[in-house]
């Protein structure tokens, strides 16, 4: 069977996610009889055609669609257009979109077809979850979901726990969770950092709440910080035990720096199911996450971590943290949550057997 994975919006957790799926159905595809396409908008600055190219397995079609990123109707009605062109091209069995404007925009291209498909859709987290935009148009996307679903038809994929107890009151709804590499040959890394050293990995931008996360080193100055990454709002970054890598090249380097932190601790304000934060749980670090949908769906409270609604709770959790055989405990359970939970091999799985079992 063929199935279409349409994505407009390719970068941070879902760039790794894509990249995964590429190689499992890349490397599976004859086996769970799938053929993969991927038809992704490469008009989008944190994404490169030509690295998606060669880090992406070559056993899969990746085609280029223009998609806006912002509402517009004219470029929105030229993105289903050029949707609804290379679906009919394809023949698809099945159509999975993924993020809220694919959402709309493969829905859309889906219903011109007339011909219909087994047709899939996953958030990576709701838009209208988002707290940088006003009430008024969160309400609005979270019509747009409700009625998208109910007119133009589909399921709902959630990629973790709450997001699909959301999916479940919209509509027709499944859940297959986010995953990761997990290697059971990988020791724990023992970190000899002199001072705690907190890290985070991600873009600075207003969802990772640089405020909050400068807010906490500044309150803990006899802690060292290490936020993985760059973005539109390094200015938020001003604690001089803050240390920013600016952008890194690979996926390897990251790790590198991830591997020599003692704590992850991740400041978003919301999130479909983070996936570096998975990726920090299988080298056995202990998280401490804001409590939110995705970070609560991962982190298990006084187990593998903490979640904290204030940042005075904080006080508690690093003073338990700087003990290296509580790190240790944490970490240990963490590895074995995700590689009970979070395993991206056992969760392709899962969705390759959900496309076609679908009638």
């Amino acid at each position: 069977m063929k199935v279409v994975h349409i994505i407009e919006a390719l970068g941070g957790g879902v760039y790794t996610y894509f990249k995964d799926l590429s190689f499992f159905f890349g490397d599976n595809g004859e086996t769970e009889g799938i053929e993969t396409y991927i038809i992704y908008s490469a008009h989008r600055r944190e994404i490169d055609p030509e690295k998606v190219k060669s880090e992406f397995s070559p056993k899969v079609h990746l085609i280029e669609i223009s998609m806006p990123e912002n509402l517009s109707p004219v470029k929105d009605f030229k993105a289903v257009i050029a949707l609804y062109k290379e679906l009919k091209k394809i023949n698809p069995d099945a159509i999975h979109l993924h993020s809220s404007k694919a959402g709309v925009l493969g829905r859309a291209a889906h219903f011109l077809l007339f011909n219909r498909k087994k047709l899939f859709y996953t958030p990576h987290g709701y838009s209208f979850l988002k707290t940088d935009i006003p009430q008024k148009k969160r309400k609005f996307f979270k019509l747009i979901e409700k009625y998208s679903q109910r007119l133009l038809g589909g399921t709902t994929i959630a990629c973790g726990d709450t997001e699909f107890e959301i999916a479940k009151t919209l509509g027709k709804s499944e859940l297959v969770r986010n995953g990761i590499s997990i290697s059971n040959t990988n020791p724990p890394i023992r970190t000899e950092n002199k001072r705690l050293l907190v890290g985070i990995v991600g873009r600075i931008t207003f969802q990772k709440a640089p405020e909050l996360f400068n807010a906490i080193a500044m309150r803990f100055p006899d802690m060292d910080f290490l936020w993985i990454g760059d973005g539109d709002m390094r200015a938020s970054i001003t604690a001089p035990n803050i240390t920013v890598t600016g952008w890194l090249l690979s996926q390897g380097v990251v790790t590198e720096y991830l591997s020599g932190i003692d704590v992850y601790l991740q400041t978003s304000l919301w999130e479909g199911l983070p996936i570096a934060v998975l990726e920090a749980m299988a080298l056995q670090k202990p998280v401490v996450a804001t409590n939110v949908i995705g970070n609560k769906d991962i982190v298990l409270q006084g187990e593998t971590g903490f979640l904290f609604d204030d940042i005075s709770e904080l006080d508690e959790y690093f003073s338990i943290l700087k003990d290296p055989e509580m790190r240790e405990k944490f970490g240990t359970n963490g590895f074995e949550r995700c590689k009970d939970v979070f395993d991206k091999n056992k969760n392709f799985k899962q969705l390759a057997d959900l496309y076609k079992s679908y009638p």
